[in-house]
């Protein structure tokens, strides 16, 4: 079955997913949502792969959906990685998809370490490494589900976050591109530019060797996770936490993905 994915990613897990996804189904063809990038073929199946921002989905994927060519009938399933508060990402996935005529036929929700570095680290190595075995059986165990075309209720986390966290979603969703005014640079930063260049957003230029955020933040945090000097900070409390973005992905993975 020719599939292809469309992944979104800032620090590396939601590439990783893709990428472990794709190898387990075989014949598919990845493509980044920020890449402009069209599929080789007409595939039969079509996923989205992505991480959840605020307890839902990023307003740059539901931007490319209503954007990108359509095809009736096709078998679309997505991913939404998260740290074990997937909420009600995939249900809004599901309502908007269907007002462009698309059926979101299989939701997953995979948990991977957390990267909202102003709550805290990713973990520690253990419960990095006892995540990542989690997820990858997951994935194992959806794709051939996946590739078979099955037909499956999309994933959801528990009721109480589906009223706490969809309420907190909806108050801020207008206010995310502003969020980045919280962000700083200390003196450890060396102007080496690749906050500028991992931004999936566009949201970053240098201006006289430092970062600036021009407000169309997706708070995804690559530009904090990637930093090589752990020079930018959000607010009071970053500076003390370690930084992650996943071990399998490398930085020339993630420039190479934003056009």
């Amino acid at each position: 079955m020719k599939t292809v994915i469309y992944y979104y990613t800032g620090t590396g897990n939601s590439l990783w997913t893709a990428r472990t996804l794709a190898q387990e189904l075989g014949d598919t063809e990845l493509i980044p949502m920020t890449g402009g990038t069209k599929p080789q073929s007409k595939p039969e199946a079509a996923g989205f792969v992505f991480p959840v921002h605020m307890w839902g989905v990023p307003g740059r994927i539901l931007e490319f959906i209503r954007d990108m060519e359509k095809s009736e009938g096709l078998y679309y399933f997505a991913v939404a990685v998260n740290a074990g508060q997937v909420s009600r990402t995939l249900i809004q996935l599901e309502e908007e998809m269907r007002q462009y005529k698309m059926r979101l036929s299989a939701g997953i929700s995979v948990e991977l370490p957390g990267n909202y570095v102003p709550w805290g680290g990713p973990g520690t190595e253990e419960e990095m490494k006892k995540l990542g075995i989690k997820a990858e059986e997951k994935i194992k165990k959806w794709a051939p589900r996946i590739k078979a075309k099955q037909e499956a209720k999309v994933e959801r986390g528990p009721l109480w976050q589906r009223i706490v966290f969809t309420y907190i979603y909806n108050m801020t969703k207008k206010h995310i591109n502003m969020m980045d005014k919280n962000f700083t640079v200390d003196d450890k930063c060396n102007s080496c530019g690749i906050c500028e260049k991992v931004c999936p957003a566009h949201n970053i230029n240098m201006v006289s060797g430092k970062p600036e955020w021009n407000r169309k933040c997706q708070q995804c945090f690559a530009c904090i996770q990637w930093c090589p000097q752990a020079a930018i900070q959000y607010g009071k409390d970053t500076a003390k936490y370690p930084r992650y973005h996943h071990p399998s992905v490398k930085l020339s993975d993630i420039t190479a993905s934003i056009k």
